[in-house]
């Protein structure tokens, strides 16, 4: 066993810690000692070859292990994962050990070429490729099967026996990023490539998405302030309204597309390969052989699969639906009920009761939205998908159907059936303003109420200890491992998908839409930034060329704002009149703009190229220069 670190312990000096293990209370020794053996052999041997050490608690306990790398294992490592890294002629290459010395502000004693997002990020993956050998069984543990080729984290994590793994805060560095993020209230631009080498690449580019969206959003604003000022009653001003923002979604979301590419080619990630994905931790199936990599493996037949998909999975999601389409009709029973109670009654506490409906609706689907949630995941796990992209892009697909469905069917509703234009303004805004108070309670405030509760009390436990020895470590530890984990951008991205929607689907009836997302996304910013220093673990950086299957999800909302627009601007009385004998003359010609729209659209989206001509040929070029060394070869 390696040396342990107890409270009263100092630390060598060439050991940095950076990720932390902690296994459940009551895990056997010889299950420890074959565990941190593994992780300390040698490459050759099958282990990691990473270094580790024991934190004893203050209980005497030794369930918590710091885990780091020596330099060179770490550029090694660095290799392995494909890193991408800039040169000293400021182009972007893969970086390999044997060329170390080509690349910008590399030395031997500069360990701090790699950042310790990166470390982190090498150290993660060289754990989760800890490969079972010639093991049946985790020692200790009969129950606990491996077969050869198995992750034995993945196993430990499965089983039990490994309660987290978590990468450790960099106080100093921590301390810097929030003084520069959101230390000082005042508009600027938000620190992203700070953001991206404390967090990585899929934190930074979606907090580089928010910023981006929040500022696409102002021209928006900027002219929906006079329309909702000097026009409220007159709806026939909106037509340009509506039309300005057909153009401005199809815009915003391929510039977007441009923005992304300069600034992952910058961070490397842009030209990363894509690496072979590995089973995920909850797949399960018998023994058989992987027919690409020849391991053995779990293999589930995917008959059983779309079976639980379309037999169990797609008839639950449709009664989740129904079941959203039946409370929306008695929110409109009590939207009925309120309006009846002001004609009798006439009074300032009745005006306000008109508003309670929506705001008691606005509630309701917030928490129905929640409790699917769950579901969705314990569905989506239960389909049991090999690869964590499957389980992502059915659980994203089940997400997204329930939340448009639930939050804007009473907005379709009130506007193609009951034709109410006021109520659809009135809904509108409450549902928009009451989600974002409470999106920004649930997500930031609330969690970080309870955090620093939490961090009081483990300040008094670690204080009630007697002894003269600093334990700030022991105590960094001890408070991170208490804090809740962060599950990745899936919940961000979600809210503003569904504020993207609120703008866009109705922004002709109700254009302070955009004002109240401006402010709401300014707030978000220093509440996400908040969240993620103080209330959250720190989570591992994962390198990411884009927004993923979120870009999809804004376009396809895009395409059906066009029509939803469309259809309000030829219900307009300004559009009407051209028509006063035919309806169907006014239904045709309002489905051919609307088709013509959808062709500018796409062409626009065709014409816009996704990526900057200099990145174009400096990628044309890498390939280039990768081909002709294959050829060398």
């Amino acid at each position: 066993m390696a040396k342990s670190w107890s409270v009263l312990d100092t630390f060598e000096m060439n050991f940095r810690p950076l990720v932390v293990i902690e296994l459940a209370r009551g895990t056997k020794k010889e299950t420890i000692e074959w565990f941190t053996q593994r992780i300390v052999d040698k490459k050759s041997d099958g282990g990691a070859q990473l270094l580790v050490k024991p934190l004893v608690t203050e209980n005497g306990d030794e369930i918590i292990y710091l885990v780091g790398a020596s330099h060179l294992r770490l550029l090694l490592g660095a290799e392995t994962v494909g890193l991408v890294k800039e040169c000293n002629d400021s182009s972007m290459r893969t970086f390999t050990y044997s060329s170390r010395k080509t690349f910008k502000d590399f030395a031997d004693d500069n360990h701090n070429f790699l950042t310790m997002a990166e470390c982190q990020y090498i150290i993660k993956h060289e754990l989760e490729n800890l490969r079972a050998k010639d093991e049946k069984i985790i020692p200790g543990y009969p129950q606990a099967k491996l077969y050869p080729g198995k992750s034995i984290v993945r196993r430990l994590l499965t089983s039990g026996i490994l309660v987290q793994i978590f990468p450790l805060h960099d106080r100093e560095e921590l301390k810097k990023l929030r003084h520069s993020w959101y230390g000082r209230v005042k508009v600027r631009y938000q620190p992203l490539d700070e953001i991206r080498c404390y967090f990585g690449e899929t934190i930074a580019l979606y907090f580089g998405f928010l910023e981006y969206f929040t500022f696409a959003l102002i021209p928006m604003a900027v002219i929906g302030i006079p329309y909702y000022v000097f026009a409220w009653e007159d709806y026939d001003k909106y037509v340009m309204f509506a039309t300005f923002n057909l153009l401005w979604s199809t815009v915003i979301l391929e510039v977007w597309k441009r923005v992304c590419a300069i600034v992952t080619y910058r961070w490397g990630t842009l030209l990363m390969k894509r690496q072979f994905e590995e089973p995920r931790p909850g797949f399960h199936g018998v023994l058989g052989i992987n027919p690409i990599t020849g391991r053995e493996e779990p293999v589930y037949s995917s008959i059983k699969r779309q079976i639980r998909i379309y037999l169990v999975s797609l008839p639950f999601v449709c009664l989740c639906l129904y079941f959203s389409l039946y409370v929306m009709m008695i929110y409109f029973d009590l939207e009925q009920w309120a309006l009846d109670y002001h004609e009798e009654n006439e009074s300032n506490f009745s005006s306000l009761m008109l508003f309670v409906p929506s705001i008691i609706y606005a509630v309701v689907i917030e928490i129905m939205n929640r409790i699917y949630r769950y579901a969705a995941e314990f569905l989506t796990s239960w389909e049991n998908h090999r690869l964590e992209s499957s389980y992502q892009n059915h659980l994203i697909l089940k997400v997204l159907v329930f939340n448009f469905l639930n939050c804007f069917a009473s907005l379709f509703y009130i506007a193609f059936v009951l034709f109410d234009m006021k109520l659809l303004r009135q809904s509108l805004a409450t549902l928009l303003i009451t989600s974002q108070i409470l999106n920004q309670f649930a997500e930031s405030l609330l969690p970080y109420w309870l955090q620093k509760r939490q961090k009081k009390r483990m300040k008094k436990r670690m204080c009630s200890l007697k002894t003269d020895t600093d334990l700030s470590l022991v105590e960094q530890v001890n408070l991170e491992r208490e804090m809740g984990t962060y599950f990745g951008t899936f919940d961000d991205y979600l809210e503003l998908f569904l504020q993207f929607g609120y703008v866009s689907l109705f922004s002709c009836v109700y254009p302070l839409a955009a004002v109240f997302a401006v402010l709401n996304n300014m707030t978000e910013i220093y509440s996400d930034a908040l969240k993620m220093c103080r209330v959250y673990k720190r989570p591992f950086a994962e390198p990411t060329a884009n927004i993923g299957v979120w870009q999809l999800a804004f376009e396809t909302m895009s395409v059906i704002s066009v029509v939803t627009n469309c259809i309000l601007i030829g219900m307009s009385p300004q559009v009407n009149a051209f028509f006063p004998d035919s309806k169907m003359d006014l239904i045709l010609t309002v489905a051919l703009v609307e088709h013509l729209l959808l062709a500018i659209k796409f062409i626009m989206a065709f014409v816009i190229p996704d990526k900057p001509r200099d990145i174009q040929i400096k990628l044309a070029k890498l390939e280039f220069e990768s081909l002709e060394a294959l050829k060398q070869q």
